[in-house]
């Protein structure tokens, strides 16, 4: 059990009997009355956010999450196989765990996964990863005065803004939190 004086950015709670992660908190203590802990609270597995308001001290349950690297082997059928680099087990993910990252996931990718009683709860793709420019259209040098972009196709299928100077075969790295083009690799 937890209280409200434990809250912390990224903490996991059991919550209406779903698992939520702490997003945002902020506590409140008004002139008048008792102090209180504004929340939004993300669900685990659905990602849905909701806003709630718990008083000072009140206790929560805390789930304590296991954080372990994969590495991405291959997808089939909705299935995504993920492999455990210290016991080489591998583990069945369903799509709707991997389908915010799958954009970005290519195979041999480590990636950080979240456990709970044994089941993957989340899986957190590397902040930055290079991928290579499958199709974008040619950058003519003077289409604009200042820097323009165009929409590029990534080798995973993903399309990314990028600047007119980047041609097909280029690799690049992109920033997977933002989904933004970052530089040439």
């Amino acid at each position: 059990m937890a209280s409200t004086a434990n809250f912390r950015n990224g903490m996991v709670m059991k919550f209406e009997g779903a698992l939520y992660q702490i997003a945002y908190f902020q506590h409140v203590k008004p002139g008048k009355g008792g102090a209180f802990v504004r929340t939004k609270l993300k669900n685990v597995l659905t990602g849905a956010v909701i806003d709630r308001t718990f008083r000072a001290g009140e206790r929560v349950d805390d789930v304590r999450l296991e954080r372990r690297p994969l590495q991405y082997l291959y997808s089939s059928a909705g299935i995504y196989y993920f492999m455990d680099l210290d016991t080489f087990e591998q583990h069945p993910v369903g799509a709707g765990t991997v389908e915010a990252q799958n954009k970005f996931l290519k195979e041999n990718t480590v990636v950080d996964a979240l456990f709970n009683e044994g089941r993957i709860l989340l899986i957190e793709l590397p902040n930055f990863i290079e991928l290579e420019v499958t199709d974008t259209d040619p950058g003519l040098r003077g289409d604009t005065a200042t820097g323009g972009t165009k929409p590029a196709t990534l080798e995973t299928g993903a399309v990314v803004q990028v600047p007119l100077f980047v041609n097909a075969g280029d690799r690049i790295r992109v920033d997977t939190r933002s989904e933004q083009y970052l530089e040439r690799a």
